[in-house]
């Protein structure tokens, strides 16, 4: 199996400032649920679920950030899901399941403009990354 370089480099920054931003907002939409949902349009169970999986996802993440070494797989499986996590975000606002407010598609927006963001950074960083072989 291969693996990546991780710390110090474009992908190890990358999932850093993933992580980060992804257990801030995770650790914001579970906590603020009830008077988010009010602002945003969204329901409150949508936030509280979205922003509990958002906690461990950000964990694994910084936790892989500060690896010296993290697994080719991983990473891609880490890219996959914040493109899906984006183009979900986007086509939420495309149905009848939600009613959002100008700020609650500003949020949705940015947020999902945010995670395909990461999605590129990371997969920039792990096409560019040195690979070593693990064993």
């Amino acid at each position: 199996m291969t693996a990546l370089i991780s710390s110090k480099s474009l992908l190890g920054r990358s999932l850093l400032v993933d992580g980060i931003i992804s257990g801030a907002t995770g650790a914001l939409m579970f906590l603020a649920a009830s008077p988010l949902a009010g602002l945003l349009g969204l329901h409150e169970s949508l936030l509280r679920i979205a922003g509990f999986s958002l906690l461990p996802y950000a964990a694994l993440l910084v936790f892989l950030a500060v690896r010296p070494t993290v697994s080719r797989p991983l990473v891609w499986g880490i890219v996959v899901v914040n493109v899906l996590w984006a183009v979900d975000s986007l086509l939420l606002l495309t149905t009848d399941w939600v009613a959002p407010t100008l700020l609650g598609y500003a949020f949705t927006v940015f947020q999902a403009v945010a995670v395909a963001g990461f999605a590129a950074l990371e997969y920039v960083g792990m096409r560019g990354g040195r690979t070593v072989l693990a064993a």
